[in-house]
């Protein structure tokens, strides 16, 4: 199979870019930044969110690979609490994915959608099957860009024919997840914090999500990317996570038990537009995928601090 898949650069694009080749399929990246983490794959310099007017082939005047099977959509402006303070991003979202769905429908192509547990609200019912979500719940800026995109993505469907999925992931982490200066994430932040004693603030004492290790996640989008490259039926839209929660205080005890350090803890409120008890049914991915996934959070965060810490300290960046 030869895939495109948008946003490369970013920790599931690399990971599931890697995935692919080392089952001999070919790539093609398409990110606004190049990818620091590796040169295995070519990648295309552009800004999917600006204006387009011929998609045939391509979108802008650089031309795409003309035998593609399937493209997997994931670039996207993602940390909640900035696009709060900065909703035009969350508008750019909206932008990138139409394109990305203009060239698919001038190019026949079937396209995954990397949406959000974000879509369902702050779960005060604890329901999470997919066809529940309830967009009156739309707690912010993001997370209206991800349903809008989704709906985007069923119209287009409905109107064209277009074949997808959508995948609901929740909280992904792992390998090539520490850039924390261009995009602050809660994982390899209290890594970095804890590791070098200092104290971290857990936004929510009883804020509970459901972490999925990225290894996990990129298993159940390449069986999407085969069910899509068969030709078999589609058009399905899956929670992608581990089916478990945990907290924050949980999650900061296991990155200190994996370093041999306590974390020096203080407990604030949950932040505006942020998520504070999700739990996904993975029901719906075991039964149409065959979806399984197999890393804890415990053991996840092992493998996580492990590669982290190797990194920093190879870079000297920590």
């Amino acid at each position: 199979m030869h895939v495109l898949i948008t946003g490369s650069s970013g920790q599931i694009g690399t990971n599931l870019a890697l995935y692919l080749l080392e089952r001999g399929h070919r790539v093609f990246g398409v990110d606004v930044r190049p990818n620091t983490w590796t040169d295995a794959f070519p990648t295309l310099l552009q800004d999917l969110s600006a204006p387009f007017a011929n998609y045939k082939g391509g979108l802008g005047h650089v031309p795409y690979p003309k035998d593609l099977d399937v493209v997997v959509h994931f670039a996207a402006h993602a940390k909640v609490h900035e696009l709060v303070q900065q909703p035009a991003r969350a508008l750019e979202n909206v932008t990138t994915t139409f394109n990305v769905l203009e060239f698919c429908r001038h190019n026949g192509l079937p396209v995954i959608f990397s949406s959000s547990r974000e879509v369902y609200g702050d779960i005060r019912r604890y329901i999470t099957e997919e066809s529940y979500a309830d967009f009156a719940f739309t707690e912010s800026p993001y997370s209206a860009s991800k349903i809008a995109g989704e709906a985007f993505i069923y119209s287009y469907a409905q109107c064209y024919d277009m074949r997808y999925l959508v995948f609901r992931f929740s909280n992904v982490y792992g390998r090539y997840d520490v850039d924390i200066e261009r995009m602050e994430r809660v994982i390899p932040l209290f890594i970095r914090k804890i590791a070098r004693g200092e104290p971290i603030i857990v936004y929510g004492e009883k804020k509970v999500l459901d972490f999925t290790y990225v290894d996990d996640c990129v298993a159940g989008v390449y069986q999407g990317i085969e069910l899509l490259a068969s030709g078999r039926e589609a058009n399905q839209t899956i929670n992608l996570a581990y089916g478990q929660g945990n907290s924050l205080v949980t999650l900061a005890e296991y990155i200190g038990e994996a370093l041999g350090v306590a974390p020096d803890m203080t407990i604030e409120p949950a932040r505006v537009g942020e998520v504070t008890h999700y739990v996904a049914n993975i029901g719906k991915a075991r039964a149409l995928l065959g979806y399984t996934p197999q890393v804890s959070l415990r053991e996840g965060i092992g493998r996580a601090v492990r590669w982290a810490t190797e990194y920093w300290e190879g870079n000297q960046t920590r």
